[in-house]
């Protein structure tokens, strides 16, 4: 049993829930939808199997998470937020605005959950309008769709329901090299890494979108 704070002031009982380490990035990696345990695994390097099976054990029993199992032939468990758990996007959103200010570790890379959270951190409402359509960013195996309407984006990962205004197919280390402007779309796109699809202005709204959160770093 994880231990308790024993505060009654709201942000000592929602770290009794999510305060132990790995939770949060647990929560964070399901917000843009289920994921299996190998996935969470993947997604999380330093974390192991042991510690994992823990948290998602605790977040269940807390009623942040729950396991659907798919059943046969598939025999798939998948772990996905409640409703409850969903209302942490927000705050995890803020935090990653906040933690971005500080000092980087000196080594570690972006997941491609955390890329693609960053369009909604760096969403700005007023653009909604000039950058409206559907996106779909299609990252090795995995295909994530961006939905901007009603001055917000949605993220998901899951295809486009019919055919995305625009869409980018490339590899994750590619979609890292482009987010920290070591290269550019048009050489990902030319050396055949990446590659854009639809008419040419939704191609640059779909840019626009994933690259505004990332600024050149000077």
């Amino acid at each position: 049993m994880s231990r308790s704070y024993g505060d009654l002031c709201g942000v000592a009982r929602g770290l009794d829930v999510v305060g132990e380490r790995w939770a949060l990035l647990v929560v964070r990696d399901l917000l843009l939808g289920p994921k299996r345990f190998s996935d969470l695994l993947g997604g999380l390097p330093g974390v192991s199997p042991n510690v994992l099976s823990q948290r998602l054990r605790e977040l269940a029993e807390h009623g942040v998470i729950q396991r659907r199992d798919l059943g046969p032939p598939a025999r798939v468990h998948l772990y996905e937020l409640t409703e409850w758990g969903r209302g942490l996007e927000p705050v995890l959103l803020e935090l990653g605005r906040w933690g971005s200010h500080a000092s980087p570790p000196p080594e570690g890379v972006f997941g491609i959950d955390s890329l693609l959270l960053s369009i909604k951190a760096g969403f700005d409402p007023a653009r909604a309008a000039e950058l409206r359509g559907v996106y779909e960013f299609r990252v090795g195996a995995d295909t994530y769709v961006a939905e901007v309407a009603d001055n917000a984006v949605k993220v998901s990962r899951r295809p486009a329901t019919g055919k995305p205004d625009a869409a980018l197919t490339t590899d994750v280390d590619t979609l890292r090299a482009v987010c920290d402007h070591r290269m550019t779309v048009h050489d990902a796109t030319r050396s055949g890494l990446a590659r854009l699809d639809g008419e040419e202005d939704a191609q640059q709204r779909l840019l626009d979108l994933l690259l505004t959160p990332f600024p050149p770093i000077r």
